[in-house]
């Protein structure tokens, strides 16, 4: 009968190469960390603004581009009114646009879902104009347009059905037009931003960077004590 494995020394083929692979690991970084660390140092900076940059403008080219398209509608004091009622009513009519009651009729005119005028319509007021301007975002040109004028139109509608309280008319002043360019940022742009960005990040890099270790300086030779017997051959 033979005598089987010692248990605590025999392990499978697999089980040896792993824990070999475990053991060399650290050494395997560490001798990284050295090679990293004798790299000139520009090297980290255009190694991080080059791969930013290529990750900027590979998200700019790939993203769907965004465009724009701004409505303006005004308030008229009557003759009940004053100009300074005018502003005043200007600046609550741009904090109702983007409201439910608004966007509810918008959506019929706009032909899209609540949600998407939610995410899309953006207003905005003037503390010197009694002004709001209604600006919506969209994939398609002549979506944008649509949206800002049917948000404006149903902005109008609401301020109007209380003009004889308020005794302030809201008019539209200018429509809408579909855009021509597209109001998201280029390709170029992002790239100079991840260009930018990956040079930060360099940096950084370059400041945890492990450092050479100073070279010793060589230990001065220092002659050893003499012996009794040097002494009595010079006597």
């Amino acid at each position: 009968m033979t005598d089987s494995p010692n248990r605590s020394t025999w392990r499978p083929a697999g089980a040896r190469e792993a824990l070999a692979r475990a053991r060399t690991a650290p050494a395997h970084a560490r001798a990284a960390l050295v090679r990293a660390g004798a790299l000139p140092p520009w090297c980290l900076l255009a190694a991080g603004a080059v791969l930013g940059g290529a990750l900027g403008s590979s998200y700019g080219a790939l993203k769907t581009p965004q465009y724009s398209a701004t409505s303006y509608v005004v308030a008229v004091p009557t003759k009940q009114s004053d100009p300074a009622a005018a502003l005043g009513f200007a600046q609550a009519y741009g904090r109702i646009a983007t409201q439910l009651a608004v966007l509810g009729d918008a959506q019929v005119w706009a032909g899209v879902p609540v949600s998407t005028l939610r995410e899309s319509v953006r207003a905005a007021t003037s503390p010197d104009a009694p002004m709001v301007s209604v600006t919506a975002t969209s994939e398609q040109p002549d979506l944008a347009a649509d949206i800002a004028n049917a948000v404006s139109r149903s902005l109008t509608r609401h301020a109007n059905d209380a003009e004889d309280s308020t005794h302030v008319e809201l008019l539209q002043f200018s429509r809408a037009i579909e855009p021509t360019e597209a109001s998201s940022a280029s390709a170029a742009v992002t790239g100079l931003v991840g260009a930018s960005a990956g040079g930060l990040l360099g940096g950084l890099a370059l400041l945890v960077r492990p450092r050479r270790a100073p070279e010793a300086p060589p230990a001065a030779s220092v002659p050893g004590p003499a012996t009794a017997a040097v002494f009595r051959g010079q006597l």
